[in-house]
């Protein structure tokens, strides 16, 4: 059995290179560069209109920690259901107290707006203060289908112990393990063999250059406006055969 690959991807140009590489699922964002943020209504919609896999859209709906107000709370329930109504197959969701827990109140809630719905739970896993505790948590609660991770290091090369510890855990069970952050085609086979793991998760971003021939003084945000993210399709090809053969 192959292992699933699961692109993220922060723009509507990227999905079909994405596809047209391989890529088996589509973790739907805006704002990479941030760590992903909910995607538009439009942008989800579109997606679902042109995707042939599954397109499951990130409930994230600020940068930064994944301690959240009512009011943020309020945002993300609403997303949910814009995503259903935008047909997206899937969601990807995550909340924590203060203390570093898993928020099951708001989780409980965005798991019932869901209902019917595939769910990732995201690297807000990473920033749990027990994740033992949180991984049991979480497969009590059958709704969730795979907890994305870097092992709770700075990339998943770094946390590969710490995986293959939970995929050993979630063995018996129907809750994948998805490894990501910081997988390339130079250490993708070498994470997955080691820690057992069916899915990965990467970005495979590149700097796409502006097409634009008047280049304004003036600048957006923090970012570079000569260029932009794109999906690199070499590197998904690259992953994708490497991982046929595990």
């Amino acid at each position: 059995m192959s292992v699933l690959v699961e692109v993220c991807i922060d723009s509507i140009g990227s999905l079909k290179v994405a596809e047209r590489a391989g890529a088996d699922r589509i973790e739907l964002c805006s704002a990479l560069r941030l760590g992903g943020l909910t995607a538009s209504y439009g942008y989800m919609q579109l997606a679902v209109q042109q995707a042939n896999i599954p397109i499951y859209a990130i409930i994230r709906p600020r940068e930064g920690d994944f301690l959240y107000s009512s009011d943020e709370a309020e945002v993300m329930l609403k997303d949910i259901a814009m995503a259903r109504q935008a047909g997206c197959a899937g969601v990807v969701i995550g909340a924590l107290t203060a203390q570093g827990q898993l928020d099951l109140p708001l989780i409980d809630d965005m798991l019932a707006e869901a209902k019917g719905m595939g769910v990732t739970f995201h690297r807000a896993f990473d920033h749990c203060a027990d994740p033992e505790s949180a991984l049991e948590a979480l497969l009590a609660r059958p709704a969730i289908e795979r907890v994305l991770t870097s092992g709770q290091a700075s990339s998943a090369e770094q946390g590969k112990e710490a995986l293959k510890r939970w995929v050993e855990m979630t063995r018996q069970a129907a809750l994948q393990i998805m490894p990501g952050a910081g997988v390339t085609p130079d250490n993708a086979a070498a994470i997955l063999s080691h820690c057992g793991a069916r899915e990965i998760h990467l970005s495979a971003r590149m700097d796409q250059p502006s097409a634009m021939q008047h280049r304004a003084v003036a600048t957006m945000g923090e970012g570079d406006d000569a260029c932009y993210p794109m999906t690199n399709p070499a590197i998904i090809r690259q992953i994708k055969a490497l991982s046929a053969h595990l």
